[in-house]
C-alpha cells in the first residue's frame, strides 16, 4: 500500500503530577464507585464481585476526567481499573465514534488477553474491539479496522504500521489511550515508536498508565500523561502479593537441572519456568519431556501462531509446565497457575517482581521458587534488596536431589543430541524445533505425551 501522511500534533507543556491520598474506607461494590448497572452485571458474569484496591482508588478519579498514573502489584485487577471507566464513558456516549479508546502493551499475548476482557466487559453493549500484534496476517487486521473497532489494542510496532499503511485508518478521534505495563513502554527500546504515536492522536484525550513497577522517569510520564496527571499508589512501589510464598535455593551452577526436576516431582499443579534465553526454553522443555513431564517451550523467536498454540496447551491443562522467557512474564492472567521458579535469575531486579506475579494473582495463595548458582548471587542481593525481604530457603535434602542425578543427565544427553538434530533440519529448511514440538503436542490426545511422569509426594 502507498504510505500516508502522519499530521504532526504539537505537543503542551508537561503539566505537575498530583498525588492523591487514598480513601480509609474500604470500597465493597462498584456500585460505590458509580458504576452502571449494565457493567456491573458484566463485572459479576466474570466473577468480580467486588473491586481491587487499585480499581476502588483509580476509578473515581478517572470517571471524574482525570488522566491515571497507577500503580499495584501483579494480578491486582489493573486490567479493570482503566478498562471499566473507558467503557462507561463509551457508554455514556449518544453515538460513540468508532477508535474510541488504544491501549499499548509491551507483549502480543497481554494484548490479546486485554482486548479479551474489554469484549467480556462490553459483550452487551456492542461494543467492537481489534488487536494489532505482529506476527498475525495484516490483511485480516485491515480488515478488522474496516469494521470500525470503538477499541485497538495492540503493540507499538505493528500499531504504527497500520496508522502509517492503512488507508482511512487514524487515530485522530481517540478520547482514551492507555499504556499498560508503562514502565516497559517508556524505555528507550520503545521511545521513537510511543514518540510517533503521541504526535498523531489528539491532544484532547484522557490517558492512562498501569505498571507492576513504575519508572522514576517522572518526564517521560508526564510527556505522555499530558492533562491532568493523579498518581495513585496502591501498593507499595516495588511490592509483591502477600499470599506469595517465595523461596530460594543456593546451588552449583552443574545441579540446578537435578534441582530443578526434584522440585517439580515433589510439588504437583501448573507451574511457569522462567529462563534468561530463548534457546533454554527448548532445551529445557526437552529434557523434561524425555523425563515425563508435560512441559512446552514459548518465546519471542517463535512464529506468533506457535505461541498462542503453546500458551493455550498450558491454559487448558494440556501442559501442565510452561518454560519462558520474560517476555511471558508480564499481564498474563493464568487463573490455574500454582508455582513459579526462575531457573535463571534475572539481571534487572524488577523483572523479578513481574515474573512471580504470575502466580498469587487476585489473593490466590502459591510459590515463587528462585535457583540461584554462584554466578547469580549479585542479582538475588539486588533482589531480596528491592523487595525490602530476605527469602526463607526452600526445603531440600541433596541426598534426595541426588537421586535424580542419573535419569537428569541421561535427558540432557538425549535432549542435547534432538537439539543438534533439530538444528541441522532447520538450516535445511525443515522447520523450527520448538514449533514442530509445539505442533506435535496440539496434534496428539491430551493426557501425558512423555511416558510415565515422576510421582508427586507432595503438594
Amino acid at each position: 500500500m502507498v504510505e500516508q501522511p502522519i499530521e504532526e500534533v504539537e505537543q503542551p507543556v508537561e503539566q505537575p503530577i498530583e498525588e492523591v491520598e487514598q480513601p480509609i474506607e474500604e470500597v465493597k461494590s462498584f456500585k460505590e464507585l458509580n458504576i452502571c448497572d449494565s457493567l456491573i452485571e458484566a463485572c459479576n458474569r466474570l466473577g468480580w464481585t467486588a473491586p481491587t484496591k487499585i480499581q476502588a482508588d483509580s476509578i473515581p478519579h478517572a470517571l471524574e476526567g482525570k488522566d491515571i498514573i497507577g500503580l499495584a502489584q501483579t494480578g491486582s485487577g489493573k486490567t479493570g481499573a482503566f478498562a471499566l471507566p473507558i467503557i462507561q464513558a463509551f457508554l455514556d456516549e449518544n453515538s460513540p465514534q468508532p477508535f474510541f479508546g488504544c491501549v499499548l502493551s509491551p507483549t502480543r499475548e497481554l494484548a490479546f488477553q486485554i482486548a479479551e476482557q474489554f469484549e467480556a466487559l462490553g459483550a452487551s453493549s456492542g461494543l467492537r474491539t481489534a488487536v494489532l500484534v505482529g506476527g498475525v496476517d495484516m490483511n485480516q487486521q485491515q480488515l478488522a479496522l474496516g469494521r470500525q473497532p470503538h477499541i485497538v489494542v495492540g503493540t507499538h510496532g505493528r500499531l504504527m504500521y497500520h496508522l502509517t499503511n492503512t488507508k482511512d485508518f487514524s487515530l485522530r478521534t481517540l478520547k482514551y489511550l492507555v499504556l499498560d505495563e508503562a514502565d516497559r513502554l517508556l524505555n528507550v527500546d520503545f521511545e521513537k515508536a510511543l514518540d510517533d504515536i503521541l504526535k498523531v492522536i489528539p491532544i484532547n484525550r484522557r490517558t492512562y498508565l498501569f505498571s507492576a513497577t513504575m519508572t522514576k522517569k517522572v518526564k517521560k510520564l508526564q510527556r505522555a500523561c499530558l492533562m491532568d496527571p493523579v498518581k495513585v499508589e496502591s501498593d507499595s512501589k516495588y511490592s509483591t502479593a502477600d499470599t506469595l510464598q517465595q523461596q530460594y535455593l543456593f546451588i552449583p551452577a552443574i545441579k540446578k537441572d537435578c534441582y530443578l526436576v526434584y522440585i517439580l516431582s515433589e510439588m504437583s499443579g501448573s507451574t511457569m519456568i522462567f529462563t534468561q534465553t530463548c534457546d533454554a526454553t527448548g532445551v529445557l522443555a526437552l529434557m523434561l519431556r524425555n523425563l515425563g513431564f508435560r512441559a512446552i517451550p514459548i518465546n519471542g523467536q517463535m512464529p506468533q501462531e506457535t505461541r498462542s498454540g503453546a500458551l493455550n496447551l498450558f491454559k487448558d491443562g494440556d501442559c501442565n509446565i510452561l518454560i519462558c522467557t520474560d517476555m511471558a512474564s508480564r499481564g498474563l492472567d493464568i487463573p490455574t497457575m500454582d508455582m513459579v521458579i526462575n531457573y535463571d535469575i534475572p539481571s534487572i531486579s524488577k523483572n523479578y517482581i513481574h515474573r512471580v506475579g504470575r502466580a498469587a494473582r487476585a489473593g490466590r495463595s502459591r510459590v515463587a521458587i528462585s535457583l540461584v548458582n554462584q554466578y547469580e548471587l549479585e542479582y538475588f542481593l539486588q533482589i531480596e534488596k528491592l523487595i525490602g525481604k530476605t527469602l526463607p530457603v526452600h526445603p531440600a535434602k541433596e541426598e534426595d536431589v541426588m537421586l535424580f542425578l542419573a535419569r537428569v543427565n541421561q535427558a540432557k544427553i538425549i535432549s542435547q543430541k534432538k537439539r543438534k538434530e533439530g538444528g541441522k533440519n532447520k538450516r535445511k529448511g525443515r522447520g523450527d524445533d520448538d514449533g514442530d514440538e509445539v505442533e506435535k503436542w496440539q496434534n496428539t490426545s491430551k493426557g501425558n505425551r512423555g511416558g510415565k511422569t515422576f510421582k508427586k509426594s507432595r503438594r
